[in-house]
């Protein structure tokens, strides 16, 4: 990518909702050496859902040692040319832990987890402007999904974690914040910090000032003491101490997976990806303008590469099932063996012979904002084999993305010029029938780049502009990158398109109110 030939390679550590990864890639965006594990998923009560930190401490770990192996085993000199690593996580995703123990005080309570309801009904009960109150500020509305929620249940209901707070024992952050904290030193002086992206998702940053707003902290009773300080994505934050690999090297990148998937895929203002993984996470680049939805979406800040750079805002929809309901059809239902058969599977009908299946597991992200719905399968006859079900199964991926990206469309009425295109990645977007799906939903062309993990590669970009490795200019260079491009363009026709869209609003609106039915 760069012009100079000095050997140079950054790493990328990718904690997800389900697995950990870490990528080392030479200047020309290549990975030379990678390693995956994955790590339990807890589930205590219906809807809850939770994950061991230490347990996501040892997995960065393994995956760092390996991928240095494998990297060094193909020749690589790693040791002399790694030049720094880059960091990227599930957001919203919130703990606690003692400064004084480094031992988290409860587990990690996941985004997808709904155990908050009680708290927002109540928030939205007590506080002027109800559920909207806070997006003028934070761009986000009082739900499950954000992490004040998620810390105000825990400083609720954990003694141990009132117990810190009261002693000025206890520090609060997302999963990043718990990575650099270990990988600086942990008790021993780590950092205490998080970027402005996963800032953005807590409901507790003012996206105008990029700091934690004190009335917001004042209004929910959260001490700003317990809060990590906010950096930018790209600059350098610290260097990995003893008892981890590579030593003394420079973290120097940070961002939330989705605003990751974003630089990885060099979108510029106007420019919108979805990114297909547990959930699905559609953002469309606003520059530098503060964007309010009118349909359903969340405001919420895409990049700021640099300290004294400018920040990028986006809108976004959120989807909380998307390659979750495969890992269901896969360990629930026994459907398939493992998720790529689905692709098979699916394929062996033309159509889901009438079956609409809507994954409101934990009930709905945007834009309907319904956490009373609860998951149906409707038009199933005796017709209906598992080959339907798989089908719908995808089909419903498509048409949350499609609710979402409808909801884009008409917040950007009159702003939006020439053919839409929308670039996807994750690692559901290698079944080719699922992007052919989102292509006749849509109505527009969907474009998968090589490198369908973009998101640890945009945690590589931000590291690398930080020391030297790329320029913005490179990383925003789409030329070169389109060649290897695969573009899916829609062959269904308009009046079945609507017709199917119509089905699947039907089948949407069967799921809300669901929540209280007996078991």
């Amino acid at each position: 990518m760069a012009k100079t030939k000095e050997t140079a390679f950054i790493g990328s550590i990718d904690q997800g909702t389900s697995s950990t990864r870490f990528i080392i890639y030479d200047r020309d965006s290549r990975c030379i050496g990678s390693h995956q594990v994955e790590f339990t998923q807890h589930y205590p009560q219906a809807g809850w859902v939770e994950h061991d930190p230490m347990e996501i401490l040892e997995s960065v770990k393994v995956c760092m040692a390996k991928a240095v192996d494998k990297a060094s085993a193909e020749g690589h000199n790693v040791d002399a040319s790694l030049k720094a690593i880059g960091l990227t996580n599930q957001r919203e995703t919130t703990l606690v832990w003692s400064k004084s123990t480094g031992r988290p005080l409860y587990n990690a309570i996941v985004w997808m987890d709904v155990r908050t309801t009680s708290v927002c009904r109540r928030l939205e009960k007590e506080i002027p402007g109800g559920r909207t109150h806070f997006v003028e500020t934070c761009g986000l509305p009082i739900s499950t999904y954000f992490s004040a929620m998620k810390l105000i249940w825990l400083m609720e209901n954990v003694d141990a974690v009132r117990e810190a707070i009261e002693k000025k024992d206890a520090l609060f952050g997302t999963i990043d914040s718990w990575l650099i904290w270990n990988l600086t030193g942990g008790v021993k002086g780590g950092l205490h910090v998080t970027d402005v992206s996963n800032a953005s998702r807590t409901m507790l940053m003012n996206l105008k000032t990029l700091d934690w707003d004190k009335p917001t902290l004042e209004t929910l009773k959260i001490p700003a003491e317990i809060l990590p300080k906010i950096i930018s994505n790209s600059e350098i934050i610290g260097k990995i101490t003893k008892g981890w690999p590579l030593v003394d090297l420079p973290i120097a990148g940070c961002l939330g997976d989705q605003h990751a998937a974003m630089v990885g895929q060099a979108c510029k203002k106007g420019e919108a990806k979805s990114t297909y993984g547990t959930g699905a996470f559609i953002l469309r680049n606003t520059g530098e303008e503060v964007v309010q939805s009118k349909h359903g979406l969340l405001t919420t800040l895409a990049f700021k590469l640099g300290p004294k750079a400018p920040a990028n805002y986006a809108l976004e929809g959120s989807i909380a099932i998307a390659g979750a309901s495969v890992q269901w059809l896969r360990d629930s239902l026994e459907i398939i063996k493992s998720a790529s058969e689905i692709e098979e599977l699916a394929s062996r009908v033309e159509t889901t012979g009438g079956v609409y299946f809507v994954p409101a597991f934990n009930g709905l992200f945007a834009p309907w904002w319904r956490d009373d719905a609860r998951g149906v399968c409707i038009g199933i006859t005796g017709f209906t084999s598992k080959a339907h079900i798989a089908r719908a199964v995808l089909e419903s991926m498509c048409f949350q993305v499609k609710d979402v990206l409808d909801s884009m469309h008409k917040d950007a009425e009159g702003s939006e010029k020439g053919e839409f295109l929308l670039r996807v990645d994750g690692g559901a977007t290698v079944n080719n029938l699922l992007m052919q799906i989102q292509a006749d939903l849509l109505g527009s062309p969907v474009v998968r780049p090589a490198d369908i993990e973009t998101t640890a590669l945009g945690a590589a970009y931000a590291a690398g502009l930080a020391v030297g490795v790329w320029t913005e200019e490179e990383i925003f260079a789409s030329g070169e990158k389109s060649k290897s491009d695969t573009t899916f363009r829609p062959q269904l026709n308009e009046e079945l398109r609507k017709k199917k869209v119509d089905s699947w609003f039907k089948a949407v609106e069967r799921t809300f109110g669901l929540a209280d039915l007996s078991i």
